[in-house]
């Protein structure tokens, strides 16, 4: 995180790397601002606060096991969002998680 970043902030400017047709989970974003997997869920609820869902892809954070998660705009609207980008969907699932999964290039990515 930058001086002065709140941690929302340092999130919403860390999912803005994420391009499409990839994703990364809950855990890999927690674990590249605060150097632990334990700040998953704070990353889950600064992401259900994003003012701008649009711009900022929320819907390319999942969970580690491949579930989906949730999103503000629906559970169907983040499956037809990441659909759109190419990811393959099984039931809630992404289905190829390791060939689509984004590694972030800071030292806190494990």
């Amino acid at each position: 995180m930058d001086e002065g970043e709140t941690f929302q902030e340092a999130v919403l400017k860390l999912v803005m790397r994420i391009p499409k047709g990839r994703v990364t989970t809950y855990g890999r974003v927690a674990t590249e601002i605060k150097g632990s997997v334990h700040a998953a869920r704070a990353v889950g609820q600064a992401l259900a606060k994003n003012p701008h869902p649009g711009v900022i892809p929320c819907h390319r954070v999942v969970r580690s096991d491949g579930d989906v998660g949730g999103y503000s705009g629906g559970i169907a609207k983040k499956i037809e969002l990441l659909r759109a980008e190419g990811i393959e969907i099984e039931g809630r699932r992404v289905k190829n998680i390791n060939e689509v999964l984004f590694q972030f290039s800071g030292v806190g990515t494990g």
